[in-house]
């Protein structure tokens, strides 16, 4: 499986911004975590294969939009309101078994990640 992220760059405090995660092969549950310079990665959000079940971190509840388009083999996640603190570079990661998790270790693949740069 190859995951392909995209849609990273610099934006203001209070923007928005729209990654996507490209998946080849068969269906899988999709996960988003981050790492920011000095610190573990960190889950951000997590989707089902059929979209119906999302899961997000406390950080970002309420701000960050996890969804999908099967037909295209994609995963988005919408960032709205970004901070600073939001300032990462962002995987995603493809889990064969279609049950949301929190624990890296648990995902079977992962992209090369892009980075995200909230200016104050």
């Amino acid at each position: 499986v190859q995951l392909q992220a995209s849609g990273g760059g610099l934006v203001q405090a209070g923007g928005s911004l729209r990654l996507s995660c490209a998946a080849s092969g068969r269906r899988y549950m999709i996960g988003w975590f981050r790492q920011a310079p000095g610190k573990e990665r960190e889950f951000v959000g997590g989707i089902s294969w059929s979209g119906s079940s999302t899961n997000y971190a406390d950080s970002v509840k309420g701000r960050f939009i996890l969804s999908r388009d099967n037909a295209k083999n994609t995963v988005y996640l919408q960032m709205n309101s970004l901070k600073p603190e939001d300032t990462a570079v962002y995987y995603c990661a493809a889990k064969r078994l279609d049950v949301l998790t929190v624990t890296p270790d648990n995902y079977d693949y992962w992209g090369q990640g892009t980075q995200v740069t909230v200016s104050a």
